[in-house]
């Protein structure tokens, strides 16, 4: 898995202030020779998200996986199979990923996947990714499967531009991993707020375990979210071009609402969702959640530059249940009105 400076050109300082002076729609494109990656599912035609609802985690993302296993097959041939969970603290259960949604993203590979999957992980927690690992139950896991547990923040990186809070460039390190074309990553997360950019989903879940969190040293995922939300939304976007999901998964048994992603409190709502194109499952995903799409800077750049579809009526909901009849209004972080600026201020 270590990778090496062989996937895309590096963008020089020089080459990144002339593709933002295009704006958002110059970001999508390759006007500085730059690779943008797009999802499976690219932005023509419909994408697919399958929905289903219970208690059952490990059953419900099972099932959720049986209608793309012809293109699951296909996509992880030759490639390493990376399980991505979600370990913003290592010591709050409602924020993690539940290690049942992974079991039951293993259960669905074991026929199919011969090779050992890596369950990777890049806590901004002090305590450090394996202390989720023992803290959530997943120890047990290499018992139980042909698993290793990885701490994304011991690997290599290399760097890559995003904005800092006065808009002025700022190189951090992605970690290798998330940047190398043989790894297939599924993005495995619960309905979330945030108390920058409103929600947690799957786009999320996986840009921002890429930038390295060096113990002791720095934790370059603050970089991301600069103080307030100004380039917040812009930098998920950016890091996003080259950094998406191969596969995205919402199980959300049980959701966090209020002050997330770590001080918030439960919300009982009994759904999941999966696909191949990350905009639609986040899309469908905030929608669940009772928010616009749109208000989601991050998720709206995503879908208006072509990474997937962004609009209701361009996504088929695989299963027998419509999503809009298990809406459920989650209350959101008390900054709210603060972060929604971000409509005004990327004008």
């Amino acid at each position: 898995m270590k990778a090496e400076n062989m996937y895309n050109r590096r963008v020089t300082r020089r080459d990144f202030l002339r593709e933002i002076s295009f704006g958002t729609a110059g970001l999508a494109m390759t006007m500085a020779g730059l690779t943008v990656k797009a999802s499976a599912a690219q932005s023509e035609g419909k994408s697919r998200v399958a929905f289903v609802t219970g208690n059952d985690r490990r059953d419900m993302v099972y099932q959720l996986m049986k209608p793309f296993e012809k293109e699951i097959r296909e996509g992880i041939r030759g490639k390493q199979v990376i399980i991505k969970p979600n370990f913003v603290s290592t010591s709050v259960p409602l924020c993690a990923t539940h290690v049942d949604a992974v079991r039951g993203v293993l259960d669905f590979l074991k026929p199919i996947y011969n090779r050992k999957v890596i369950i990777g992980e890049s806590t901004a927690s002090r305590g450090g990714t394996m202390a989720g690992y023992e803290n959530y139950g997943y120890s047990p896991l290499k018992n139980e499967y042909n698993v290793d547990l990885i701490d994304f923040n011991l690997e290599n990186s290399t760097y890559e531009w995003v904005l800092d809070r006065n808009l002025r460039p700022a190189a951090i390190p992605i970690i290798n991993s998330f940047l190398d074309p043989n790894n297939y990553f599924i993005s495995v997360t619960r309905l979330k707020t945030h108390d920058r950019v409103i929600v947690t989903l799957s786009i999320k879940n996986m840009v921002m375990g890429s930038p390295l969190h060096k113990y002791n040293v720095q934790n370059y995922k603050g970089i991301m979210h600069p103080k307030g939300v100004r380039s917040a939304h812009y930098n998920i976007f950016l890091i996003a071009r080259k950094i998406l999901p191969n596969f995205s998964i919402l199980e959300s048994v049980e959701g966090m609402q209020g002050n997330g992603p770590t001080n918030g409190f439960p919300m009982e709502h009994g759904v999941a969702l999966s696909g191949i194109d990350p905009v639609a499952v986040d899309s469908i995903g905030a929608g669940l959640m009772g928010i616009d799409v749109n208000d989601i800077g991050y998720i709206k750049f995503c879908g208006d530059a072509g990474l997937g579809q962004l609009e209701r009526s361009n996504i088929e909901i695989i299963g027998d249940k419509d999503p809009a009849n298990y809406v459920q209004k989650y209350q959101l972080h008390q900054r709210i009105e603060q972060q929604l600026e971000w409509k005004s201020e990327m004008n």
